[in-house]
């Protein structure tokens, strides 16, 4: 325990802040909203154990939690983790994992617990806050806006498949898929543009746009799928774990501004939403769902 707990506390802690070691971690007074999330990751399940080492499923469990706060427009302040895993595991391997994305992404390890169980497992509780304003939520795109995602699609789908194509770790779309990277300054950017809807696409955008649609209450035109180099179409719209943020602004112009001024990449124009509910069009033909399902 001390071992790992040396591991995942890599950063110096705040004033009055207790995180790893206590029976349970002090934060600040958190500001605005406080937005809390939670993701679980299982070996074998959400990373392939055969392909991958056990120190990517906690990059990727940390990183994917922490994507769903990007999503909000917040602030990533703490996280909490348990994991599980059967007598032999390698358990510093998979913390420093843990750690190295806590510290990619600004969000430290304030917690967390060790317990024996069948399969390796991770689950991770993400804390984070939205100073001066709401959190971006799904439900709020209008008739009019625009959609946009945040980057190409389809390179973390492309990375598995190279991959099991015997490509090495370090090919670049591999690491897409094995450590991922939350937006967390995209979706900051994004609140403060004003934006009216936003959601993270960790199942695929042919799954994601319409969960978008559906909470909303709207329909879209969409005109182009932008295709990661070296990821086919469908990778782009099925494959899932790319972790961009999807978008709907009424006001483009300002959301190129603000993203411009933070030395962001330009948000890729998509297409529209349209007042129909039942309208889910891509150059003229019907959308389809289709994604990463979740089955338990």
């Amino acid at each position: 325990m001390e071992r790992i707990a040396r591991i995942v506390t890599r950063r110096a802690i705040p004033p009055g802040e207790v995180h790893v070691g206590d029976d349970a971690a002090v934060l600040s007074p958190l500001v605005g909203r406080t937005i809390i999330s939670t993701d679980a990751a299982v070996w074998g399940v959400h990373l392939d154990a055969h392909l991958f080492p056990l120190e990517d499923l906690g990059f990727k469990a940390v990183a994917a939690a922490v994507s769903d706060l990007a999503a909000m427009g917040a602030y990533a302040r703490g996280v909490v983790v348990a994991v599980g895993s059967p007598p032999g595991t390698d358990l510093e391997e998979l913390h420093r994992g843990i750690a190295d994305a806590a510290a990619a992404t600004g969000c430290p390890v304030v917690g967390g617990d060790l317990t024996r169980s069948r399969d390796v497992f991770v689950a991770v509780t993400v804390i984070g806050d939205c100073p001066g304003g709401n959190p971006v939520l799904r439900r709020g795109a209008r008739e009019g806006d625009v959609l946009v995602v945040t980057g190409a699609l389809g390179r973390a789908a492309a990375g598995l498949r190279r991959r099991r194509e015997g490509a090495p770790l370090a090919d670049e779309l591999v690491v897409a898929h094995r450590r991922p990277w939350p937006r967390l300054r995209e979706g900051r950017a994004a609140r403060d543009a004003g934006v009216h809807a936003m959601m993270d696409l960790s199942d695929g955008l042919g799954l994601d746009l319409h969960r978008l649609a559906d909470a909303s209450g709207v329909g879209f035109e969409l005109d182009d799928v932008p295709v990661a180099r070296g990821a086919t179409p469908d990778e782009a719209i099925a494959g899932g774990e790319d972790y961009e943020l999807l978008i709907a602004t009424g006001d483009l112009a300002r959301l190129q501004m603000i993203f411009d001024d933070r030395g962001l990449a330009a948000p890729i124009v998509i297409g529209r939403v349209v007042a129909d509910h039942d309208r889910r069009r891509w150059r003229g033909r019907e959308f389809v769902r289709r994604g990463y399902q979740h089955q338990l």
